[in-house]
């Protein structure tokens, strides 16, 4: 196994806050993960208080993910991915998917929390014949995400941008998708974009949940309407079925019929 990549940047030299909870590690304590502290399980738990349909949410997410890897791989032939506001590791992170499938896949992660950083170098090993890179850097500034990813990344050569739960931090819509636009337009025919982010417009006791959370004076997370979320993928071919609730997103055969969540996604080409 390789060790990652890490490029350094302004977030490698803050401290960890410990005093105020995280929406990656909340969102990682959802899942099952153990990289949190006593005040994300505290927020954590305050949510599914009144909400406990966010664990379904966050683990829906997740499975979402694997099923687009999956089919970017098998299908589509992507060998390379950039995956930006990854989180905490967990289980099925997007090289271990990808690299399953195809061990010469190149991926690489992009965060600007340093206790993101600290986890990746740790545990984001690569497979021999791939490559798995960390970048510390803000979705806010595309350029140099693009920059700093070209140095693992053949960038003439398609690339699956994948771009989950991270969007919602982003407070202003148009910025969010000029973003998004922007990365894609560095990319390749043939590159696609994966989006998924919680959504208005299906289920009211999240959006109350969300929007409490959002005055507590954590980090705030918007929910978009899904046809804001639609809006990313515009120039783009959208693969089947749209943009959905991401349980109805091609679920897997054997499994109980999927309900809708508030939580849409899609997958696009780009022509």
């Amino acid at each position: 196994m390789n060790d990652p990549a890490t490029t350094p940047g302004h977030s490698a030299h803050q401290k960890i806050d410990t005093s105020v909870p995280h929406s990656a590690r909340i969102w990682n304590y959802w899942l099952g993960g153990k990289d949190n502290y006593p005040v994300d399980e505290a927020a954590g738990d305050a949510y599914t208080a009144v909400f406990p349909g966010i664990v379904t949410i966050a683990r829906s997410s997740r499975a979402f993910l694997r099923r687009n890897i999956t089919h970017l791989v098998a299908e589509a032939g992507i060998r390379q991915f950039l995956d930006i506001g990854t989180g905490l590791p967990t289980a099925d992170n997007t090289h271990e998917v990808a690299q399953r499938l195809a061990p010469e896949a190149r991926v690489v992660y992009v965060d600007n929390d340093p206790m993101v950083l600290a986890h990746a170098r740790a545990l984001l090993y690569s497979t021999p014949e791939g490559a798995t890179a960390y970048i510390d850097a803000d979705v806010l500034d595309p350029d140099t995400v693009l920059a700093a990813a070209a140095e693992t990344l053949d960038l003439d050569r398609p690339v699956a941008l994948i771009l989950s739960n991270i969007l919602g931090h982003v407070a202003d819509y148009d910025r969010a998708r000029s973003i998004a636009t922007r990365l894609m337009d560095a990319l390749p025919s043939g590159s696609h974009l994966s989006v998924n982010d919680g959504s208005r417009g299906t289920d009211p006791e999240f959006e109350r949940a969300q929007d409490a959370y959002n005055e507590s004076g954590a980090a705030p997370y918007i929910l978009r309407t899904v046809d804001q979320i639609t809006g990313y993928f515009d120039g783009l071919e959208l693969l089947e079925p749209g943009v959905v609730p991401v349980t109805l997103w091609r679920p897997e055969a054997g499994g109980p019929a999927p309900e809708p969540i508030g939580e849409h996604g899609g997958l696009a080409r780009k022509p």
